[in-house]
């Protein structure tokens, strides 16, 4: 008999093929597939055309296989735990785990929990590695492309095949050095805050931006001198001059046991920003991302 194209055969055969060798019988394959009898037969009738071979005689109440059938035995099981294994998620093993990932990130969340995020990550993998690189811009394409696996940073507005989820919520506080005349004041006052030189934070070299807008609306302005192309060097500047300083809370104190810092409540109000951790719809459903991604969630929950 001629064996039917492979585009047109039906693989639930080798379901049906399976059941009658472990049942054999029809009554019993088909009590396994949850079928009618009759339907079970008509499967068996197609096994016969498609493999041009009885495969199953009868014996008594039951059905012998034949030669062929009974050879087909092995790798139809073969087969189907290997079609089955491609719809089961395959188990990581994260001991031997050897991948980098990279996470697009501005200097003051690398610097509050790079060291920890991979300490925690390598006591499960220790043949992984973190790479993080300037958050210059939002740019999906990074993540698109594989670039970047998880871009993290204040909320953005969404896009539709990128999934976000939130890590934390910051707000805004005025830093000095230990021993500003600042420091010494148990509220620091609009007019004495703009009364000391500024050192702003922007990756694209601005100056001005939602502080010196809430400072308008109390008719006062800032002076800023410096504009520092991250926290790190912010924090630096800081703690070496008499310059002041304005940066997310949980930013600055992963440095207050490095730097002789002073940080106080800002004499305007400043809303509160919520980073978020970012990343492609195709690498939703992959676990070890999931698992890069509950890491990164844990360690920012732990607090400073």
């Amino acid at each position: 008999m001629k064996t039917p194209a492979l585009n047109h055969l039906d693989f639930n055969l080798l379901l049906d093929l399976d059941a009658l060798l472990r049942e054999g019988s029809v009554v019993g394959a088909a009590r396994h597939l949850h079928l009618s009898a009759p339907a079970m037969s008509r499967r068996l009738t197609r096994l016969r055309e498609a493999l041009g071979d009885p495969l199953f005689v009868p014996a008594g109440r039951g059905l012998a296989p034949t030669p062929r059938a009974l050879a087909l035995g092995p790798r139809v099981q073969a087969a189907i735990a290997e079609v089955r294994g491609v719809f089961t998620p395959e188990a990581v093993d994260f001991s031997r785990l050897q991948r980098s990932f990279t996470l697009r990130v501005n200097d003051g969340f690398a610097g509050a929990w790079a060291t920890r995020l991979a300490s925690a990550m390598a006591a499960e993998a220790p043949g992984m590695s973190l790479q993080f690189i300037p958050r210059a811009d939002k740019a999906i394409e990074p993540l698109r492309s594989g670039v970047v696996d998880l871009d993290i940073g204040v909320k953005t507005v969404a896009e539709p095949e990128v999934y976000s989820e939130p890590l934390f919520a910051a707000s805004f506080v005025g830093v000095v050095r230990e021993k500003h005349p600042l420091a010494g004041s148990r509220i620091v006052r609009a007019k004495d805050f703009v009364a000391w030189p500024h050192i702003s934070t922007s990756m694209q070299g601005l100056a001005t931006g939602r502080l010196d807008a809430a400072l308008k609306t109390l008719g006062l302005r800032r002076q800023v001198l410096i504009v520092a192309p991250g926290f790190q060097a912010a924090l630096a500047m800081a703690a070496s001059s008499d310059f002041v300083a304005v940066m997310p809370d949980p930013f600055v104190r992963w440095v207050m046991a490095h730097h002789r810092l002073h940080i106080f409540k800002l004499p305007v109000t400043m809303p509160r920003v919520e980073v978020t951790q970012r990343w492609h719809a195709r690498h939703h459903a992959d676990p070890v991302h999931k698992w890069l991604r509950g890491h990164v969630l844990a360690v920012c929950k732990t607090g400073l």
